[in-house]
């Protein structure tokens, strides 16, 4: 059985973006759980910089077809 999405979103922000449990946990809590906030919340509080951001949209249009 497949992944829920935001499940998916999350196990590639911490393996392969080496994103903290913290700062997705931190992350979530900023955008009311709205998983698809998540990657732009993380930019604009610091924890991606906007090259991890331009990786996580395209690993996000990749996995969606």
């Amino acid at each position: 059985m497949k992944k829920p999405r935001w499940t998916q979103l999350i196990d590639f922000l911490q393996r392969e973006m080496a994103l903290p449990t913290s700062a997705i946990d931190f992350g979530l809590k900023q955008c009311d759980e709205k998983v698809n906030l998540l990657p732009v919340v993380l930019w604009q509080y610091g924890l991606v910089s906007l090259e991890q951001l331009d990786r996580i949209f395209e690993w996000m249009e990749a996995s969606h077809s």
